[in-house]
């Protein structure tokens, strides 16, 4: 992805995030992601049926990488069954890491290509992923996988 796309991606979902609101349906999954070398602390609801992600929303106080993260992830996971969003997540993951990862999935998760080059960075990418990862291995633990 050519970088000014990059930023212009991450800029826009930094400044108008997809479903970033508070919920109080006990239906969604909470799980709470924080970084505890920053300002970033992030709650994420997730609500499954049937083994697919039919909503993710979120909130609290983060820097414009995790936020900008957060909204990119939202958008691509809602609608995947949960193998799919553990192959999305992965792929994110492998990217990040400077690993071998698959392009084509990613959509806008490629507006992180870069991000392994600045490490604080990339935990700030990270961090919704690992909030996401750990309710999906609730969810499975609860629906015995």
């Amino acid at each position: 992805m050519d970088k000014e796309l990059g930023r212009e991606i991450i800029l826009e979902n930094f400044s108008h995030p997809i479903n970033k609101e508070e919920v109080n349906d006990s239906n969604y999954n909470k799980v709470n992601s924080r970084n505890p070398n920053c300002i970033d602390n992030l709650d994420i609801y997730i609500l499954f049926e049937d083994n697919k992600i039919k909503d993710i929303k979120f909130m609290g106080e983060a820097c414009a990488i995790s936020t900008a993260s957060t909204s990119i992830m939202i958008k691509n996971l809602i609608g995947m069954n949960i193998i799919d969003a553990k192959k999305y997540i992965n792929n994110f993951y492998h990217m990040c890491n400077e690993e071998e990862y698959d392009e084509d999935i990613l959509n806008e998760g490629l507006a992180f290509q870069d991000i392994y080059k600045q490490s604080n960075r990339k935990n700030c990418a990270l961090l919704p992923y690992k909030g996401i990862l750990k309710a999906i291995e609730e969810y499975e633990d609860k629906n015995d996988r």
